[in-house]
């Protein structure tokens, strides 16, 4: 019997999944390996919204394997060091992973590439629609604006969307363990794993996107986020799915499946824009932790600001308006360096993608790809615009739940005993502009 190996990554999931689908081309038996690494908890990237949600991956990826003749190997430690144990252990002639975009994942890679030498094969396509580097201008490496990129992420051609396989044979023999150590989660999390995801997914209208997406109220986005970042889903496929339908919704939601391609194409070819400015402003931020933390606990006297917050604290996961115009207080209202509120996002979003989270967060500061760097979302009029009727502020700052309709935008017109604004509405924009050099 040949055997191979299918590391398990990012890619949490049976359904259209290269690195699975060739394995079980490779070999007569497959061992479905993940490996807990230290290092990500060390780093401090193992928030406890994460570790959680990804227990339940791990527990549904193993039960979904164990229907069609598999299971689910899990080991803890170096990963290429656990995974050369498992290749002496079982023979494997081949060893199938994703390819890493990260700084992290790239060196996972090549550590795994100096043990395992060419048994070693990793495949494109696991968690982007379009790989890293497949499309790129002209005497550059990445595009830097999203419209282009835009332009030929859409006529770039999709891989076919694979099936699941029927069955798995895996040698008997091989320990697993699984030690996963988590910490207070957020009570409103969602579960993990991808017949949750794929659930969800069926559930949601996709069609009715585009009407209702920047609605705070509402509530109409996908919330696929956590399970593409675990790779529970496949990009892939949910834009062939999503294309399948007609009008202004799939087109809607496709784009932000693009824009996710567009940030995972940024770093891997700038890993240091994790940390550091896309593109230098020379900023001087404003340091304040009071103000800081009266913002991390939802608690800046500006309604819908407080509200966002307090739906990440919950939820772990925030609409994507309130993400946006709650980044844009920090940033540019207040001022505060944007690393401070993209490292108390990461250490809550249970969807905590760096790319993402960190290319958006200088998108919003005016230190990343947006080609207007200056761009200011003044929270009163995103609040009047995205929840009108004031539905999303009553539903996460329950003490203002007695003002009727947009007045819960403006308590200290109405009531007492709510936080005075930590700036005034009359300067909103001044600190901004006063302290660029």
């Amino acid at each position: 019997m040949t055997v191979s190996i299918a590391l398990f990554t990012q890619d949490l999931r049976l359904h259209d999944n290269p690195v699975l689908h060739a394995a079980c081309a490779a070999a007569d038996e497959v061992v479905p390996l993940f490996v807990l690494d230290p290092a990500v908890e060390n780093g401090g990237s193992a928030a406890p919204n994460r570790t959680a949600f990804l227990a339940d991956c791990l527990a549904d990826l193993d039960a979904s394997l164990r229907r069609i003749g598999s299971r689910l190997t899990v080991r803890r430690g170096e990963p290429a060091e656990q995974t050369a144990r498992v290749v002496a252990a079982t023979g494997a002639a081949t060893v199938h992973v994703a390819a890493g975009v990260s700084r992290f994942a790239q060196r996972r890679e090549t550590r795994l590439r100096e043990l395992l030498g060419d048994r070693l094969q990793a495949h494109d396509g696991s968690t982007t629609v379009v790989p890293p580097g497949r499309v790129a201008p002209a005497g550059r490496d990445h595009y830097a604006v999203f419209t282009p990129y835009h332009r030929a992420w859409q006529g770039t051609p999709r891989r076919a969307v694979l099936g699941a396989p029927r069955i798995i044979r895996t040698p008997d023999g091989i320990g697993s363990e699984n030690m996963l150590v988590g910490g207070p989660i957020s009570p409103g999390l969602p579960p993990g794993g991808e017949t949750a995801a794929r659930e969800r997914w069926r559930r949601w209208d996709v069609g009715a996107y585009a009407g209702v997406h920047d609605d705070l109220a509402a509530d109409g986005t996908s919330r696929l986020s956590p399970y593409l970042h675990f790779g529970c889903l496949s990009p892939t496929e949910l834009v062939t799915r999503a294309l399948r339908h007609d009008g202004a919704g799939a087109q809607a939601f496709v784009r932000q499946l693009a824009w996710r391609d567009f940030h995972h194409q940024v770093l891997a070819a700038r890993p240091d824009a994790a940390h550091r400015d896309y593109r230098d402003r020379g900023d001087h931020w404003h340091q304040d932790e009071r103000e800081a933390e009266a913002w991390r606990q939802g608690r800046t006297g500006y309604p819908v600001v407080d509200a966002g917050m307090r739906q990440l604290a919950h939820e772990g996961w925030m609409h994507n308006r309130a993400r946006l115009l709650t980044a844009s207080f920090l940033a540019k209202n207040l001022y505060l360096d944007w690393r401070i509120g993209a490292a108390h996002f990461l250490s809550l979003l249970v969807d905590g993608d760096v790319a993402n989270n960190q290319l958006n967060w200088q998108w919003v500061a005016g230190t990343g790809t947006d080609t207007r760097p200056n761009r200011i979302l003044n929270p009163l009029r995103q609040a009047d615009r995205y929840d009108p009727t004031g539905d999303y502020v009553r539903r996460w700052v329950p003490e203002l739940a007695h003002l009727p309709g947009p007045s819960v935008h403006r308590p200290w017109l109405f009531t007492d005993g709510y936080p005075a604004p930590i700036i005034g509405p009359d300067v909103l924009t001044a600190r901004f502009r006063h302290g660029r050099p």
